[in-house]
């Protein structure tokens, strides 16, 4: 039986800035790439959709933020069109007692959350999935047996054996929200291309989430098996480099084949400012101009830029006096961009009583200062080198624009927590 589906994944729905002026505009991008590949499976009049989790940025959203995402998903639903997805590490919701965002999903009948449960030994059991209680692990479209595991941690590789034995069927797609090291090297939640190559004997088709950028895994004959679409909105900055898209996909016989078809993101440019040898401020904002000038031509597309932006250069005043808001007014005026995160890298330059020159960053002066600051209190002159690490942690948090309440908390509390933006 021939089947087509979309395999798409990392959709991060409630992404925003928050507290910028772009925030709604930010937010909609997300919903707006849903809309469209949701458009494009009732064009293509596809099977079934595929997400391969993280359909949420995090998983307390706000109910504006489930309205809106029924409202994108309805098509799906009114066209008899499943939508099968899985839970990435940004839609788990920490307390169990609670029913998540993406449970509620299932039980409404707007997607086919596919969760297994475990055995007393510590095995996978795919059970049939229950439209009525919209739960269970494994369901059946045509003669495609379609299972299902979300986000499993940092050891995701020595959980394949028992994934593969659990599953005892012909024809089979596994949907996994996992990365492979070779292709993101710097992501928590990854096993080894080693680890993962069992699942090309039991599985045809391996429906990857997690990493960002596309990429396929095949086995050592070159056969693929593993498919990853990536995100199909730029998520983080940094991803201007990636495609962006979803993979449709036939199905025929056990043989699967498929293309990469392209989405819309919102544009995004990292842009790197030299402002060596700037005498004062002044000087310095116009060369800055004129470097902004130099941006890459848009092709035609009027959305606001998101803007990553890194001054660098030693430079002969205070950095401080090139304040944020002072390069954001000339960033308005050259490109008006959405969202703009600076990185000040500027070095002092000055003159020791000996007239040898000695350079300082902006990063080391913040530090010097906070620490004069910190140690003006008897109370914490012993807490200095501590509480100056603490507040620039919280204040680096606070300035990517949507840290979550729990990031924070983890700070403060000196525990570990997934950096949001992270995959």
């Amino acid at each position: 039986m021939a089947l087509r589906f979309i395999h798409t994944a990392d959709i991060h729905l409630g992404k925003t800035y928050r507290h910028s002026p772009g925030q709604a505009q930010r937010s909609d991008d997300f919903f707006r790439c849903l809309a469209g590949i949701v458009d494009d499976a009732l064009r293509q009049k596809v099977d079934f959709v595929l997400i391969g989790g993280d359909l949420f940025h995090t998983g307390q959203i706000l109910p504006r933020t489930f309205a809106r995402t029924i409202e994108v998903l309805q098509p799906l639903k009114d066209a008899g069109i499943p939508c099968v997805a899985v839970e990435g590490n940004h839609d788990w919701i920490h307390r169990r007692d609670s029913i998540s965002w993406m449970e509620a999903l299932s039980q409404m009948g707007y997607i086919c959350l596919l969760r297994p449960s475990r055995s007393e030994d510590g095995g996978y059991v795919f059970q049939p999935f229950d439209a009525g209680e919209g739960s269970g692990g494994h369901v059946v479209i045509g003669d495609l047996n379609i299972y299902g595991l979300g986000y499993i941690g940092a050891q995701a590789g020595h959980h394949v054996p028992r994934i593969c034995e659990a599953v005892t069927t012909d024809n089979n797609l596994l949907l996994f929200h996992v990365g492979i090291w070779t292709f993101s090297p710097v992501e928590i939640g990854n096993m080894k291309p080693e680890e993962a190559l069992p699942l090309a004997e039991r599985f045809g088709y391996v429906a990857l989430g997690h990493g960002h950028k596309p990429y396929l895994v095949t086995t050592p004959e070159g056969r693929a098996y593993g498919f990853n679409p990536g995100s199909p909105e730029r998520v983080n900055f940094g991803e201007q480099k990636y495609d962006k898209g979803y993979y449709l996909v036939s199905v025929e016989d056990g043989h699967f084949s498929h293309s990469f078809c392209a989405t819309d993101p919102r544009p995004m440019h990292a842009i790197v400012v030299d402002l060596d040898g700037a005498p004062d401020a002044e000087t310095a904002l116009e060369d800055f101009r004129r470097q902004l000038a130099d941006l890459p031509d848009a092709g035609g597309d009027d959305r606001r830029p998101l803007i990553d932006l890194k001054l660098v250069g030693r430079v002969a005043f205070h950095p401080f006096e090139l304040s944020r808001d002072r390069l954001r007014t000339v960033l308005d005026d050259v490109c008006r961009p959405l969202h703009a995160e600076i990185r000040n890298h500027l070095s002092l330059v000055s003159r020791g009583r000996d007239g040898e020159a000695s350079k300082k960053s902006l990063a080391e002066i913040e530090k010097e200062v906070l620490h004069d600051l910190v140690g003006a209190n008897s109370d914490y002159k012993e807490r200095q080198d501590e509480l100056v690490a603490l507040s620039l942690a919280i204040r680096d948090l606070v300035l990517k624009g949507d840290v979550e309440d729990d990031e924070l908390l983890a700070v403060l509390s000196k525990k570990p927590a997934p950096i949001a933006g992270q995959s």
